[in-house]
């Protein structure tokens, strides 16, 4: 909602952390994390959060979108790398708060 670092923190680890419970993940199954944040938000790296819900062992990297006109503000994307015993197909894809707006198909 505002580019604070508490709000950062706070809206990442919610992220994350649903994320891990929606697809059953454990510290253990993650290769990575790639994180990407919209050119407004730069008052905390969203890693940060990673980091502090104890994920300091997974490899992080932080990156800026690309500026595109008319594009969601305030955005945070996850690309999350994990080893899985199950096809893609049953992978559950994580939208919150107004990104579910980004894919209204894999929405939850």
């Amino acid at each position: 909602d505002k580019d604070t670092p508490d709000e950062m923190v706070s809206a990442v680890s919610e992220l994350l952390a649903q994320m891990l419970s929606s697809n059953g993940l454990q510290t253990e199954d993650l290769i990575s994390i790639i994180f990407t944040a919209t050119p407004d938000l730069t008052s905390e790296f969203p890693a940060v959060a990673a980091r502090k819900i104890g994920l300091g062992n997974v490899p992080l990297l932080c990156s800026v979108e690309i500026d595109v006109p008319q594009a969601l503000p305030r955005v945070v994307r996850i690309l999350l790398h994990a080893q899985l015993d199950r096809p893609l197909a049953e992978v559950k894809h994580i939208y919150l708060r107004g990104a579910t707006v980004l894919r209204k198909d894999l929405a939850q």
